[in-house]
């Protein structure tokens, strides 16, 4: 975000921007989820709102693209603070060069890449465990990543509390300004770190009172965590001049908010926020894979997925959902960088968050009297921002990132030979069952 915007306020802005989109859609999404509360979330929601070609095409899109590619993304960092806490030597580097039409580079930071898959692995196998023993463990993790993020705001302001104010300027460090575009590009970045207050609703089945706890569970936690990125990027611009960030992101192996806490802590302050981010990752990798299987799992009980990610196992988990999520994220962390994965996901996710904030419109002409638990506030501008800003980010990724989206693009379409494939052969079981 600061090599496209050059000015720590335009980055905060950006934040703020993509906090507010990020609210309004959760906003539009609370009164989706309140009414048609199941387990599959959007997945679920579409066949009421659209057909089941097009909510089997957004499960395909979370399996190929979005949460699976989101959970590869986790993994990476995990890995890369894993490297930074405990240097390993690199593994077959003289293979690094290897590349697929010099854009995938399978082995380049294979030692990375292999913490990576062998964390996913891993939780894999706790949230086959059931999914008690999959949310408590996020719950821990959780508590750890307030107590950690509380520790960095606070002595990081304390300690550079006179340069909060002077660090920021309303205009950019380099003689350009900042255009439209830049901010829309930077916000991919800030959107991938929003990214995920939807996935609550896969798992509505799973849920006490979803049609009250799922709205609620939404907004607040949006809200929290505006307040949150906010405050912990402002402790990080006061500490790092864009430059340094810049040179931070140009290194492509180091963390901005590791080197932040260098600058005021030392060595001890650089170890202290790596195992933060081992943790954090960790934890937000976990609650990604735990609520993630659960609409293949409702589309194999619909013949429209992988029969066998349909069943469960002893402990009552979707544990064959669990395994097919957890190799194909596998395939994802060998395919790409870090960035390139971000940028995916958000190109793809946003075509479906323009699509389930269209769905308030279309509820409110074809299910007028369903109870609704929750209503969008400021229905119909909010969420008439929401479809607006979805449509401009997704146009924009596909100027700015055109390799990134081309490839989002390929692997969401690759859902319409295969809805056509599940549907005969679904068909086919149908007519042979006596």
């Amino acid at each position: 975000m600061a090599a496209e915007l050059q000015s720590p306020t335009w980055v905060l802005v950006s934040w703020l921007l993509a906090g507010i989109i990020s609210l309004f859609g959760a906003l539009s999404n609370a009164e989706v989820a309140g009414m048609l509360a199941d387990t599959g979330g959007e997945y679920a929601y579409y066949k009421k709102i659209y057909n089941k070609f097009f909510a089997f095409l957004f499960g395909w899109s979370l399996f190929t693209v979005i949460q699976t590619a989101a959970i590869s993304s986790l993994a990476y960092v995990f890995a890369q603070s894993f490297v930074g806490v405990f240097p390993l030597q690199a593994i077959l580097p003289s293979l690094a060069d290897i590349n697929i039409g010099g854009v995938f580079y399978p082995f380049a930071d294979l030692t990375t890449k292999l913490i990576a898959v062998t964390l996913i692995i891993f939780l894999t196998w706790v949230n086959a465990r059931g999914i008690k023993t999959g949310a408590n463990f996020s719950t821990l993790i959780l508590l750890l990543v307030f107590a950690g993020i509380s520790l960095i705001i606070g002595f990081g302001l304390s300690s550079n509390a006179s340069h909060v104010v002077s660090t920021f300027q309303p205009t950019p460090t380099t003689q350009n300004s900042v255009s439209a575009s830049a901010v829309f590009t930077a916000m991919l970045s800030a959107f991938w770190a929003y990214q995920g207050w939807a996935a609550i609703g896969y798992i509505g089945g799973e849920v006490k009172n979803p049609h009250r706890n799922i709205p609620k569970g939404i907004v607040i936690g949006v809200f929290i965590v505006i307040g949150l990125y906010l405050l912990v990027n402002l402790t990080y611009l006061s500490l790092l001049s864009i430059p340094e960030l810049v040179q931070i992101h140009q290194a492509g192996n180091k963390i901005a908010a590791v080197e932040a806490a260098r600058s005021f802590w030392g060595s001890n302050g650089a170890l202290f926020l790596s195992l933060l981010i081992l943790v954090t990752t960790l934890g937000c990798t976990n609650a990604t894979i735990l609520s993630s299987s659960r609409p293949y799992f409702a589309m194999a009980r619909e013949g429209m997925f992988f029969q066998k990610a349909g069943k469960l196992n002893e402990a009552q988990a979707p544990a064959n959902s669990l395994v097919y999520q957890a190799l194909w994220a596998c395939i994802l962390v060998f395919s790409g960088s870090f960035d390139q994965l971000t940028d995916m996901i958000i190109f793809a996710v946003f075509i479906y968050y323009g699509a389930t904030t269209l769905g308030v419109f279309i509820l409110r002409k074809k299910m007028p009297d369903h109870p609704r638990p929750y209503k969008v506030w400021g229905y119909p501008i909010v969420p008439g921002i929401v479809v607006l800003f979805c449509l401009c980010l997704s146009l924009n990724a596909i100027i700015t990132r055109p390799r990134e989206a081309a490839i989002g693009t390929v692997l969401m379409l690759t859902g319409v030979p295969m809805y056509w494939w599940f549907k005969k052969r679904h068909q086919t079981k149908v007519i042979e069952t006596p």
